[in-house]
């Protein structure tokens, strides 16, 4: 990928020299000619094709973000990572604030 983009830098700043020594030409021509036939389309190529690349690190980002919160969690409290492992029925709500479930009378 960076092969192209070299390549077409090379053109372009080859394209704005041209620009520049020619009689007609002018320095704000060349300057121009190089943004808009080398920056400006590179820019978008190498975001384009990078996309891929970028998309993995945000996934590995999560994943270990996400590995590190659940070993955090088992650390702090390793019975309350399965709630219901022991198979019996729940006796009571595990937090006073939180009401049972029940039907209109």
């Amino acid at each position: 990928m960076y092969l192209i983009v070299i390549a077409w830098f090379y053109v372009t700043l080859m394209m704005a020299l041209a620009e520049a020594a020619s009689p007609q030409g002018s320095i704000l021509g060349a300057v121009i000619t190089f943004v808009l036939y080398g920056l400006l389309p590179m820019s978008i190529l190498v975001y384009i094709l990078g996309t891929p690349a970028r998309k993995r690190r945000l996934k590995a980002r999560r994943e270990a973000e996400q590995r590190a919160w659940d070993a955090a969690r088992a650390a702090a409290a390793p019975s309350a990572s399965l709630p219901d492992a022991g198979g019996h029925a729940p006796g009571a709500a595990e937090d006073a604030g939180i009401a049972a479930v029940r039907k209109e009378p």
